[in-house]
């Protein structure tokens, strides 16, 4: 397995993202079976087998790639690279452009904290933030960005949602438990993912609001099917979901390893 490239906008957590990456690099993977989800509900069944190939080694981490839109004030274009290995953490390096500069940094979860670092021209900063807020709304981030990783749902904590088409995932993350409900189609084909996700959407105390990710279309990498074009925001499932939609991205390659 080659060492994984870290973009440069996150090469000063280069420790962490190669951690996060390498996760399997020294385990012999077991390969996927139907017999695995046996025990989870129908729902969750549903998805797993459709989403992860018979035979499939079971890698904890994936590295994505991604371009879309993210509203910074209005809809600005953006490229990312993303490591993800749920429960451990995830990193997301981007880049967007501002008044014709780009902006550049990061979001991750990694080591039990979370942390913001964006740059402006590489230089100014435009948002540093960590602590225990920022902390506790990246961990509900890594619970359903899970739905990108699904090769990691031993990880979880499986019982059945709102109806038969649901199913909730959950995750001890640091020292909480973050939840995640899945949306699950007839053919098992993932049309959705909602939680109470800690944050301050448009500068609302912090607490824990309704977030969501809606899943346009899907795509096959070396036998597991993700999520490749999806929106995402706060105030998901109410009549300020518009409003609270800031992301929109095309899954545009996965490394799983």
């Amino acid at each position: 397995m080659s060492a994984p490239q870290i973009p440069r906008a996150a090469r000063s957590m280069r420790r962490e993202w190669e951690q996060l990456a390498g996760s399997g690099s020294s385990k012999q993977l077991a390969p996927f079976d139907d017999s695995m989800v046996a025990g989870l509900p129908e729902a969750a069944r549903r998805w797993l087998t459709h989403a992860i190939a018979p035979g499939t080694p079971l890698w904890p981490s994936v590295l994505l790639t991604m371009r879309g839109e993210i509203r910074l004030g209005s809809w600005r274009p953006f490229t990312a690279t993303q490591v993800l290995a749920p429960p451990h953490g995830f990193i997301w390096a981007a880049t967007a452009r501002l008044f014709g500069l780009p902006v550049t940094g990061f979001d991750r979860y990694s080591s039990g904290s979370g942390q913001m670092n964006w740059r402006l021209g590489g230089l100014v900063p435009v948002m540093t933030a960590t602590g225990t807020d920022v902390t506790r709304s990246a961990a509900g981030r890594l619970a359903g960005e899970m739905a990108l990783a699904p090769t990691t749902f031993r990880g979880a904590t499986w019982t059945s949602g709102a109806d038969a088409d649901h199913t909730v995932a959950t995750w001890r993350i640091g020292d909480r438990d973050e939840r995640a409900e899945f949306a699950i189609g007839a053919d098992g084909g993932l049309a959705g993912v909602v939680m109470q996700r800690w944050g301050n959407p448009n500068g609302a105390p912090f607490g824990r609001y309704p977030f969501g990710v809606d899943i346009q279309a899907e795509r096959t990498f070396s036998g597991v099917t993700i999520g490749s074009q999806l929106s995402a925001g706060w105030w998901w499932g109410t009549e300020r979901q518009a409003e609270g939609e800031f992301f929109r991205a095309t899954i545009t390659g996965a490394e799983f390893r």
